[in-house]
């Protein structure tokens, strides 16, 4: 979808949400936009970046925002794009997922009255894109708390499986929040850092340092969720070995009465087998090697 261009104090706006292949066509007639441009910008796989190009007089920056899945039983992320392109003084925001957060955040920065500039549009959008970030992480908290209460119960694979599920965004978040500080730390060398007015450098700054927080605190929760996941993963490993112990034990306790009576199961003569009372022989010795077993394996678990 191509909103309604907005005037925006002295530049205008164009919103596009989820761009058809027909709406693509539009931008590149109505606004001179190249087609590698709009790949760039709607490829969902991209990572963060800036782009400036003097000789089209356009710059382009990605920055990469978080995606629920639609998983309805877990709670699942991973990072999208979302573009900014300044083409010939206009300002084309792009959010080919369709975010709803996204949406807002650019709703919310064409309100504010500090918004002259398309740079100052795009620093303010980003510090609200990385602010989106904390409430997710919150209720990963929340929900890696619960489900610790609920391992330490019982160590159930569903359970298991949503932990090792919070483990999985939590990476998706630290390798999308080290991309972003990475472009916001290279841009004051870039044209738009360097022709920035001294407000913009300050917002530039803000949404730096906030970027920063978030993935610190990414990367914390990140360690929590990783070392309970290696704690159950132990204690699971020691419940199958003990297991295995257990069953190999058994194992060869039941080899024991097979091995006597296949002995006396031949058609040659053994000892003793011509007794009436034979077969309590073979039970007899059987329980004996059996004990015998058991005790020589508890006797080398002690040394």
């Amino acid at each position: 979808m191509i909103a309604s261009t907005k005037r925006i104090a002295n530049f205008d706006w164009v919103e596009t949400t989820a761009l058809t292949p027909d709406e693509q066509q539009t931008l590149m007639k109505q606004y001179d936009i190249t087609d590698d441009i709009l790949t760039y910008v709607t490829d969902k796989d991209e990572t963060s970046n800036y782009v400036y190009d003097p000789d089209n007089n356009q710059q382009l920056l990605i920055a990469l925002v978080p995606y629920q899945l639609k998983d309805p039983k877990q709670l699942r992320y991973i990072a999208r794009p979302v573009g900014f392109l300044i083409h010939n003084g206009t300002l084309f925001t792009f959010n080919d997922s369709n975010l709803n957060f996204v949406t807002d955040a650019f709703a919310k920065a064409s309100q504010d009255p500090d918004v002259a500039t398309p740079t100052m549009f795009i620093l303010q959008s980003l510090f609200a894109l990385m602010d989106s970030y904390i409430p997710i992480v919150r209720l990963i908290t929340r929900q890696r708390n619960q489900l610790d209460k609920i391992l330490n119960r019982e160590a159930k694979n569903t359970n298991l499986l949503s932990l090792s599920y919070l483990g999985q965004t939590l990476t998706f978040f630290t390798s999308a929040m080290q991309s972003n500080s990475s472009l916001f730390a290279r841009i004051p060398r870039t044209h738009l850092g360097v022709n920035a007015t001294s407000d913009e450098k300050d917002s530039l700054e803000d949404v730096t340092i906030e970027a920063d927080q978030v993935a610190h605190m990414i990367e914390n929760e990140a360690q929590v969720v990783d070392r309970i996941v290696a704690t159950f993963d132990s204690i699971i490993n020691n419940n199958m070995n003990d297991t295995m112990r257990f069953l190999t034990i058994w194992s060869l306790t039941m080899a024991v009465p097979t091995i006597v009576t296949g002995f006396y199961g031949m058609n040659v003569k053994l000892p003793l087998a011509g007794l009436h009372d034979a077969w309590l022989i073979a039970v007899a010795l059987s329980l004996a090697l059996i004990v015998w077993l058991l005790i020589t394996i508890k006797l080398r678990k002690k040394r």
